[in-house]
């Protein structure tokens, strides 16, 4: 008995790392919504919530949880979202350049913005770029308003991201001069 007991105290104190590991990440419930399949006896009701898991420093997951209970459809779609994590390129407080991304008919607009600005972003966009640990952008949805598409369209924009000294490099032109106006001077100094 007593070795079973110290197997189960390090088994517990292994989960213990793991919850602060897990409780660093901004987790964000982005939508929820109700979906209905019609059956012999009327209808089945369904839940599929979209979690968005980020750790404010540059890495973000999406995740997607379909379930029959609201807290079952976000737990599964937080797990999705930790599995699925990516880094994605930051300049300071910002994003490196502009980008429009496309998602099935939803449309996003991303831009850097100046320190100060804030997080200029609606819904979707804002839980994403906020997870992802980006302080100051300007963004617009454009075209479908579907929540869904919008943040997938806006994973992909960020995913997409070019780190301005690796596309100096392989340009061959000084990292300054992909760096917004603002980096420029403190690059100089």
């Amino acid at each position: 008995m007593g070795r079973g007991d110290s197997r189960r105290r390090r088994r517990g104190s292994g989960d213990q790392r793991e919850d602060a590991a897990v409780e660093e990440l901004d987790e964000r419930v982005v939508h929820i919504a109700r979906t209905a399949k019609v059956i012999k006896g009327g209808r089945r009701f369904a839940f599929r919530a979209v979690v968005v898991v980020g750790d404010n420093k540059g890495s973000i997951g999406l995740g997607v949880g379909k379930a029959r209970e609201v807290p079952e459809a976000i737990r599964k779609g937080s797990e999705r979202a930790r599995k699925n994590m990516r880094q994605v390129a930051l300049a300071g407080t910002t994003i490196p350049h502009e980008i429009i991304q496309e998602f099935g008919a939803a449309k996003v607009l991303l831009r850097p913005a100046s320190p100060g600005t804030g997080v200029i972003a609606g819904g979707g966009v804002r839980a994403v770029v906020e997870a992802a640990g980006i302080k100051d952008i300007l963004t617009k949805s454009l075209g479908s308003a579907n929540i869904l598409n919008v943040v997938q369209a806006t994973m992909r924009a960020l995913q997409s991201m070019r780190d301005p000294v690796i596309e100096a490099r392989r340009r061959g032109v000084p990292a300054r001069n992909l760096m917004p106006f603002w980096k420029r001077g403190e690059a100089d100094e």
